[in-house]
């Protein structure tokens, strides 16, 4: 198997899952109108679905670690496709949360093993690199899912927003179960010996470090959408092209990433916070 193409569709991969759990950020506004619900309210499809992820993550690693990693990847977005379906028909507000809320649990599964299946596919000084290309479905999922996902739900209905999630989902799927060779756990460790890491000083502040970020990050780009739109003024259309504007400085900064933690990680680590936080004040 071709590595770029194994590389390629695990990235298809990350991108239907993103845009699964970021997309929505584009219609929260349709959502809370849809619903007769406030904006906060309708906020509850990021905030939980992040909360899940962040509760369950460990554990769920953990629960599935013995598995073939082709069947998780194929498992994980099959689940995200049939949730997002029936997200589409959900009749109230507390179904579609529920919908939304259930493939959360997996959402940290299909990261691990993505990220643990590109690392192990190039060498060692090519495993950031290798890890980078995984994030760009990250950053294409901002790109392009969600003003796509906006602009879908502004232009025709919330049912064809999350049908177009469904599908993308879908086509990753068969992405993966077609070009993927199967990717069988060759040394599994007990999980006593995996817990062993949670004894780690390194491993907690890399955590904290991660969870303050994203929190930085996601508090800002969950209601971008809603902010853009009440406070602003600025249409469903302005709004989709703002979010693509969003997107591509992701891309952008995601590339130079890769390269500066090839160059320095430890300078990397310690300035990129420091540089977020002055452009957040």
């Amino acid at each position: 198997m071709n590595k770029s193409f194994l590389t390629f569709s695990i990235v298809l991969g990350v991108f239907g899952i993103i845009n699964t759990e970021l997309g929505i950020v584009g219609i929260l506004p349709q959502i809370a109108e849809h619903f007769q619900i406030s904006a906060s309210q309708a906020g509850t499809l990021v905030s939980m679905f992040a909360l899940i992820i962040a509760v369950s993550g460990p554990c769920m690693t953990l629960l599935f670690s013995g598995i073939n990693r082709k069947k998780i990847l194929a498992g994980v977005l099959a689940v995200f496709a049939i949730s997002n379906l029936f997200s589409a028909f959900a009749p109230t507000f507390t179904a579609l949360l529920l919908f939304r809320l259930l493939p959360a649990f997996l959402h940290p599964v299909y990261f691990s093993v993505a990220f643990a299946a590109a690392a192990s596919s190039v060498s060692k000084e090519q495993s950031a690199t290798a890890v980078a290309k995984v994030f760009i479905g990250l950053t294409v999922g901002m790109v392009i899912g969600v003003p796509i996902t906006s602009f879908i739900g502004d232009q025709f209905s919330l049912k064809a927003a999350f049908l177009f999630s469904s599908i993308i989902n879908a086509i990753a799927l068969a992405g993966i179960a077609a070009f993927i060779p199967s990717l069988p756990v060759k040394s599994k460790l007990s999980y006593g010996e995996q817990l062993t890491i949670l004894t780690k000083p390194q491993l907690w502040l890399n955590v904290a470090a991660a969870c303050f970020i994203l929190a930085a990050l996601y508090s800002v780009y969950s209601y971008f959408a809603e902010f853009l739109k009440v406070v602003t003024g600025m249409n469903g259309k302005t709004v989709s092209v703002m979010l693509v504007l969003f997107g591509l400085s992701g891309i952008f900064g995601n590339l130079q990433a890769a390269k500066y933690l090839s160059k320095n990680r430890l300078k990397t680590i310690v300035f990129y916070p420091l540089v977020l936080g002055a452009i957040y004040r």
